[in-house]
């Protein structure tokens, strides 16, 4: 266990400089979801739990009670994307939601611990053609996410582990910020 966290606290150190880049997003968002617009979230396995952690803070409260927002976790319409990947293969199954929820200045928040997963690929390309922003976390840069979201934040760390607890604690953070925002 002293292992497992002095990993995590050596990769909290080195991530510690991306904090104005996720309070930055807060600020953003805060003003995309007062104004009506969504945030969607996308990832697979343990990246979709954060994606709908993300979103349950939202659409509830993380701290304050306030208005709730719109904000969408997309692998949580099981019939949408079991149809989905039955009709159009499951590189589609964010894109096709993509396209169906996404609206120009919404933000659509792509998860991944390796930053290649196909289907979230796929999304943050969904995001460019209908004008949704589109923001990453992955793991360790460079990673094709990365490259093709409008800005990432990349965490240095090789286990998955370490960067889905990184993930979290910046969840966190962008909430707060998206708080204090409001």
């Amino acid at each position: 266990m002293d292992r497992h966290l002095e990993k995590l606290w050596t990769t909290l150190e080195q991530v510690d400089d991306h904090a104005v880049t996720i309070r930055a997003w807060g600020g953003k968002l805060a003003g995309v979801l007062s104004a009506g617009g969504r945030l969607l979230a996308c990832g697979n396995g343990g990246s979709a739990a954060e994606a709908q952690h993300l979103t349950a803070e939202l659409v509830g409260r993380f701290r304050a009670d306030r208005p709730p927002y719109a904000a969408i976790p997309l692998h949580g319409d099981s019939s949408s994307m079991t149809g989905i990947a039955n009709d159009f293969g499951h590189e589609e199954v964010y894109a096709r939601q993509v396209r169906a929820h996404g609206r120009p200045g919404d933000v659509l928040m792509c998860l991944s611990t390796s930053g290649g997963s196909p289907n979230v690929l796929a999304a943050a390309r969904a995001a460019q053609e209908v004008g949704v922003v589109a923001w990453a976390l992955t793991g360790p840069a460079p990673n094709p996410l990365a490259d093709l979201c409008d800005e990432a934040v990349a965490v240095p760390a090789q286990e998955t582990a370490t960067v889905q607890e990184v993930h979290l604690a910046m969840i966190h953070l962008l909430c707060d910020a998206i708080e204090e925002a409001v």
